[in-house]
C-alpha cells in the first residue's frame, strides 16, 4: 500500500487503467504500483474487473479508474515534467510518444492513451521573466517552431 498524498490526480481511463499504471510506472525511474481495487459486484463495472490502480511516479501519487468510454482527456490538463537536459527531455519524449503517442507542439505530447505531457527544461519559466520582455518574446518565438523543445535553442534565443 502506497502512503497516501493530500492530493493526487484521479485519470479516468475506459479499460486501460492498469495497462496505463504500468506503463507509466516503466517510463518514471522513482515509481511504483501500488493496490488495485475490483469492481465489487452490484456496482456500475463488471464484477471482479479492475477499477482502480494506484500508483506513484517520482514521488507524485495518482490513482487509475477504468470508468468507461464516455469521457476522454482533453489538453485542459496536461502533467508537467521538469527534466534536467537535453537527455532526460530526449528520454521521456521517446517513451511517452512510443507505441501511439503523438507529438503535439511546444514541448507538449500526447500519449498512447490520450493523457498530455509537457516535456520541458527544469526552470523553464525563467525564460519568461517580466524583468526582460524582449528576452521572453525571443525565447517565445524560438518554443513556437518546436514540437519537443530544444534545450540549446532556447538558450541561445534567450541570449
Amino acid at each position: 500500500m502506497l502512503k497516501s498524498s493530500k492530493i493526487k490526480p484521479f485519470l479516468w481511463f475506459d479499460t486501460q487503467a492498469e495497462e496505463a499504471a504500468k506503463f507509466y510506472v516503466s517510463v518514471f525511474r522513482r515509481s511504483k504500483l501500488g493496490e488495485i481495487t475490483r469492481y465489487p459486484t452490484g456496482s456500475p463495472g463488471p464484477a471482479g474487473k479492475v477499477m482502480t490502480v494506484a500508483f506513484r511516479l517520482e514521488g507524485q501519487d495518482f490513482v487509475a479508474l477504468n470508468g468507461g468510454p464516455q469521457y476522454k482527456f482533453t489538453e485542459a490538463v496536461s502533467l508537467v515534467v521538469e527534466c534536467r537536459d537535453q537527455k532526460e527531455i530526449d528520454y521521456y519524449w521517446k517513451k511517452l510518444t512510443a507505441r501511439g503517442g503523438k507529438p503535439v507542439a511546444c514541448g507538449w505530447l500526447k500519449d498512447r492513451y490520450g493523457l498530455f505531457w509537457q516535456i520541458v527544461p527544469r526552470g523553464w519559466d525563467r525564460y519568461y521573466s517580466a524583468k526582460d520582455p524582449q528576452r521572453a518574446a525571443r525565447v517565445m518565438q524560438a518554443m513556437m517552431k518546436m514540437v519537443k523543445l530544444d534545450i540549446a535553442k532556447l538558450e541561445q534565443a534567450a541570449r
